[in-house]
């Protein structure tokens, strides 16, 4: 089967597009901290080194896995020199 149609077919599926689009809030702060990383041009060892954790907790967080605080996303932006803005929309 080609990826086209995996998609087509998956999509056709309601349960399935309401279960991707409850997603999209934690891939919208995935990709935050991936473009935040790679305008500094650092790696996710240096940002580990410079928020005093480990490489391996910097890819978790790119990654998805576990639960990214507040308090982490503060570090990171200060960690690569940007600022966090928040937004809501409707």
């Amino acid at each position: 089967m080609k990826l086209a149609d995996l998609r087509k077919e998956l999509f056709a599926d309601p349960k399935f597009v309401e279960a991707y689009d409850a997603l999209e809030p934690k891939f919208a702060v995935i990709n935050a901290l991936i473009a935040a990383r790679r305008k500094a041009r650092l790696s996710q060892a240096e940002v580990a080194e410079r928020m005093g954790t480990t490489q391996s907790s910097i890819a978790r967080m790119e990654s998805g896995k576990g639960s990214v605080t507040i308090d982490s996303i503060q570090k990171y932006a200060k960690a690569t020199g940007q600022k966090i803005k928040l937004e809501f929309a409707a």
